[in-house]
């Protein structure tokens, strides 16, 4: 980055070409390997069983980290291990209806991880309908002509990762409010890229990733909970952590925690939620918005060194952090370029998708940009 980013580069990069995978899997930052030492690997060795204290600890850190990152309340968060399984606890959590339970709406365009969870949620009595990809999930009127008077729950994903399209979260919650509908966002692809404020969306539940764009790694995901929605939810798949007092230890007595916690199951991990503080720490400390500014930079470096005639293929809806660029019949040569240049980028079908983040450098933009050109040469 350029004002106020250290000048050393605060990640670990891979390879020797420019990294512009963040969609995928952020660097890890060099914060991070202190940390699991010295919180996770060091109590254990020193403490063993005596380490619980000091790992509990840890994971009160990640809540505030969140929230000095997202906003909300620590109380409002609780650990998860990705988005799909926060997915399952909260549908499992809704109070039962009388007869059918309703529909379940999200874009066709959803990751189909969590499309997966939707489409079993079906055996419990839900039906899905997906939001055919014919119709923008940007589009405010999308989603107030598909949000009908049996939807019951809905999934918005803020930015969709194989286009990078940006949905107007605010407006669809507001939609959803309105409606009496329960809103569910997906951020895995926005959190730490665009600057969020959960509570402001608007939304019922959010749903994140610690893994992408905010540099924490897998195993690191969460779950927020609008305060007076939580004792509402009552999930199934719970464990002694779900409980209002762990510790009791009586088979016989289970009441469900207070707070966001009652979602969180059995014994809960501990080292990737060490990671991902010290990143969620870092991002904070570079703060998102220049984050952002640094990403659009870095995407007009890359596109003034394009032909004019690669430009206008290029997205113009809002994006998040990745450009997703359709290739059909050239993602091979062009693919071969990227590749031979040490460029770490991915493609999902024809579309190439770029992430610029804190780790990269103007040069690296250019560079991509130039090896991106040679495949017509």
């Amino acid at each position: 980055m350029t004002a106020g980013q250290p000048h050393v580069n605060p990640f670990f990069l891979p390879g020797s070409g420019p990294y512009v995978l963040t969609h995928s899997v952020g660097c890890l930052p060099k914060v991070a390997r202190e940390a699991l030492e010295k919180g996770f690997t060091q109590p254990w060795e020193n403490g063993g069983g005596a380490a619980w204290g000091p790992w509990l600890q840890q994971i009160e850190a990640f809540q505030s980290a969140l929230t000095e990152l997202l906003g909300g309340l620590p109380a409002e968060y609780c650990p998860q291990t990705n988005i799909s399984s926060g997915l399952t606890k909260i549908l499992s959590a809704l109070p039962q209806a009388p007869g059918r339970k309703g529909t379940l709406l999200a874009a066709e365009e959803t990751f189909p991880s969590v499309g997966f969870v939707l489409r079993q949620a079906e055996r419990s009595g839900y039906l899905l309908r997906l939001i055919s990809r014919e119709r923008p999930p940007d589009d405010i009127r999308t989603w107030s002509e598909e949000l009908t008077s049996d939807v019951r729950a809905v999934l918005v994903t803020h930015v969709h990762s194989n286009s990078g399209r940006v949905a107007p979260v605010a407006d669809i919650a507001r939609l959803c409010a309105e409606r009496d509908v329960l809103c569910i966002v997906d951020v895995a692809q926005s959190a730490g890229i665009l600057p969020i404020s959960v509570p402001a969306l608007g939304a019922s539940v959010v749903l994140g990733s610690c893994v992408k764009w905010l540099c924490g790694g897998p195993g690191a995901g969460f779950m927020w909970i609008r305060n007076d929605l939580i004792e509402t939810l009552q999930p199934t798949d719970v464990g002694w952590f779900s409980h209002a007092d762990p510790f009791e230890m009586d088979i016989h007595s289970f009441r469900y925690a207070h707070d966001a916690r009652r979602f969180w199951g059995g014994t809960p991990s501990i080292a990737p939620f060490v990671i991902a503080t010290a990143s969620l720490r870092l991002i904070r400390e570079l703060k998102v918005d220049a984050i952002l500014a640094h990403n659009r930079r870095l995407i007009q470096a890359f596109t003034e060194e394009l032909p004019h005639a690669w430009r206008a293929r290029l997205p113009t809806w809002p994006i998040g952090g990745t450009l997703c660029i359709p290739l059909g019949a050239e993602l091979q040569p062009i693919s071969a370029a990227l590749s031979a240049a040490g460029v770490q980028f991915d493609a999902r079908g024809d579309v190439i998708r770029i992430s610029f983040h804190a780790c990269n450098s103007v040069e690296d933009a250019i560079h991509v940009a130039r090896a991106w050109c040679r495949a017509g040469t």
